[in-house]
């Protein structure tokens, strides 16, 4: 998968992109990143990306020209490809929005600065915008770092388990049961016994109805827009029941 990342900050994204998962991804061959900054697509001696808002009001706006010369001479007219911009005003990325944009062999990303971005590059130049939460950042460079890593695990061949993505939280639709290692015993904390039954079918039960306590607990809003089963419905009235909560059975 290859990104097109534009940019005013492109010293930002190596630190991150050379290390870990990110890093083997790309070794592998499965991920490539370019960065291209903004800067050097302006026209004046002085590198001017931002302007005063008409109409007044405080802070600075990114000026349409460098934009639209650095993402059409990379990209094409039309681009050839989806140009997303990273703003808190866009669509929420989840896990679902993230399956669907992982399809795409390639995706331009915008990285929003200052006070926002020329309202023309939204409407003719941008097919869609992204928000990676409810709150401000100082610019569109972690979002789109957020972006690339959520995309990068999704990939193929990138991980080294083919199956390490379906109980990740979220994936499912619910938050992630608890994980334990050695050792067994810390401080008297214990891995609950299950885990250690060699008992597939009980363990993958276990797991199950940690996840769904969990996201009831935590998230239980997520829980209205699945299709739960009986047994997951029980196992929920359950806990209403008893009035068990995470931190009665020592679940963190």
């Amino acid at each position: 998968m290859q990104f097109d990342v534009f940019t005013l900050f492109p010293e930002v994204f190596p630190p991150y992109l050379e290390s870990s998962i990110l890093h083997r991804a790309q070794e592998m061959g499965h991920l490539q990143v370019n960065l291209h900054n903004i800067r050097d697509w302006t026209a004046d001696k002085h590198h001017v990306t931002d302007e005063p808002p008409y109409g007044g009001g405080g802070g600075m706006v990114m000026k349409p020209e460098p934009v639209f010369a650095a993402v059409e001479e990379i990209l094409g007219t039309p681009p050839c490809c989806p140009v997303i911009l990273m703003t808190p005003q866009g669509e929420l990325l989840t896990q679902e929005k993230a399956n669907t944009l992982v399809g795409y062999t390639r995706l331009a990303i915008i990285a929003g600065h200052y006070e926002g971005i020329d309202e023309r590059v939204r409407e003719h130049l941008v097919s869609q915008e992204i928000s990676v939460g409810d709150y401000v950042l100082t610019g569109g460079e972690l979002p789109a770092l957020v972006l690339i890593d959520v995309l990068t695990r999704l990939i193929p061949g990138v991980l080294g388990d083919p199956q390490a993505t379906e109980n990740d939280s979220h994936a499912s639709g619910l938050l992630e049961y608890p994980h334990y290692t050695r050792p067994e015993d810390f401080r008297g904390w214990k891995v609950p016994e299950i885990l250690r039954s060699g008992h597939h079918a009980r363990i993958n039960r276990w797991r199950r109805e940690q996840a769904l306590k969990r996201t009831r607990d935590r998230r239980p809003e997520l829980l209205s827009d699945l299709n739960l089963s009986a047994d997951d419905r029980d196992f929920l009235a359950s806990l209403d029941d008893d009035g068990t909560d995470e931190k009665k059975t020592g679940n963190k």
